[in-house]
C-alpha cells in the first residue's frame, strides 16, 4: 500500500510540472490555427487530432525543462515544487521533457513536413527559452512569444499553403505573451512600473490588432466583439493594478489571468475566420483550465 501511495504520489509531482492548465491553453492555439486554416473539422478530424497531440507533447516538454533549468533557483525560491523537495527526481525530469518533445515533433510530422518542422522550432524555441532566453530583458519575453506564435502557426499548418498566407498572424500571440512574459518578471521579488506600463502598451497593441481583424472581416465583426471584451476586461484590470502596486500578489494574480486569457484571445482569432460557433467552442476550453489552474500552478 505504501508503495502504491509512494508512487502515486511522483506520479502526481511530474504531472505537476507539465502544468496541466497551460496545456489546455496550447490546444486553444491549434484550434485557432485550424479556423484560420480554413479547413472544417468533419474533413480533418484526423489532422486536427495529431497536432492538439503534438501541442500537448511540445508544451509539456517545453515547461518540464524549464523546471529542470530553474531547479537550483527554485530550491531557493520555490523548494516546494517537485524537483527541489524531492518528489521528482531530475533524470525522470529530463526523460519524460525528452519524451514529450519527441512525441510532440513526431505528431506534428505525421500531418505533413511541414508541420514536423514548425514542431521542431518551437522545441527548440522551448530549449532555448528555459536555458538563455528567460534570463534575458528583451529577448526573453520575444523568445517566449515565439514559441505560441509557432504554436498557432502548428494549426494553420494542416494546411501548407496557408502558412506562408498567414504567418503575420503569429504576431498577436507573440506580442501577447512577451507582454505576459514582461510582468512575470517580479512575480517572486515584486516589479517595477516599467514593466508595467510595457506589457500593458503590448497588451493594447494585441487588442487593436483583433478589432482590426474583425473590421477586415466586416460580416465576423459582431462575433468578435463580445471576445475582445472578454478579453481586455479579463486581463487589463489585473495588468493595471499590477503596474500601479507591482507586489508578487499583483502580479502572479495578473500572470494567471494573463496565461489563461490565451483561450479568449485564441477564441477571437477563431471567431474571426471561422464564426461564432467556432469561437465559442475554442472559450468552452477556458472553463477547464480554470479548474485545472486550482489543482496545478501555472507559472
Amino acid at each position: 500500500m505504501n508503495t502504491a501511495i509512494s508512487t502515486n504520489h511522483r506520479l502526481w509531482a511530474y504531472l505537476q510540472m507539465m502544468r496541466p492548465a497551460n496545456i489546455v491553453t496550447a490546444w486553444a492555439d491549434v484550434l485557432a490555427g485550424f479556423a484560420i486554416s480554413g479547413c472544417t473539422l468533419e474533413i480533418h478530424w484526423a489532422s486536427l487530432l495529431w497536432l492538439l497531440l503534438s501541442t500537448t507533447g511540445l508544451y509539456g516538454g517545453g515547461i518540464v525543462f524549464n523546471d529542470i533549468f530553474d531547479a537550483e533557483i527554485d530550491a531557493v525560491e520555490r523548494p516546494e515544487r517537485p524537483l527541489p523537495s524531492g518528489r521528482a527526481s531530475y533524470q525522470g525530469a529530463v526523460l519524460l521533457a525528452s519524451v514529450l518533445l519527441s512525441i510532440g515533433i513526431f505528431a506534428a510530422a505525421k500531418v505533413s513536413l511541414l508541420s514536423g518542422s514548425i514542431a521542431c522550432g518551437v522545441a527548440a524555441a522551448a530549449i532555448l527559452y528555459d536555458a538563455l532566453g528567460k534570463h534575458h530583458k528583451i529577448f526573453g519575453p520575444l523568445n517566449m512569444g515565439i514559441c505560441r506564435g509557432g504554436n498557432l502557426l502548428l494549426g494553420v499548418s494542416v494546411v501548407s499553403p496557408m502558412v506562408m498566407q498567414n504567418w503575420f498572424l503569429a504576431l498577436i500571440p507573440i506580442v501577447y505573451i512577451a507582454a505576459v512574459t514582461t510582468i512575470s518578471r517580479g512575480e517572486v521579488n515584486g516589479g517595477n512600473h516599467s514593466n508595467g506600463i510595457v506589457a500593458l502598451a503590448m497588451l493594447t497593441s494585441v487588442i487593436a490588432g483583433l478589432l482590426g481583424l474583425g473590421l477586415l472581416n466586416h460580416d465576423r465583426l459582431l462575433a468578435v466583439l463580445p471576445f475582445i471584451v472578454l478579453l481586455a476586461a479579463r486581463v487589463l484590470v489585473p495588468f493595471i493594478k499590477a503596474t500601479r502596486e507591482p507586489i508578487p500578489t499583483n502580479i502572479r494574480i495578473a500572470v494567471l489571468a494573463g496565461v489563461l486569457s490565451l483561450i479568449v484571445l485564441d477564441a477571437t482569432v477563431a471567431a474571426s475566420f471561422a464564426g461564432l460557433p467556432y469561437g465559442l467552442l475554442v472559450l468552452s476550453l477556458l472553463p477547464i483550465s480554470t479548474v485545472l489552474a486550482k489543482m496545478f500552478a501555472v507559472t
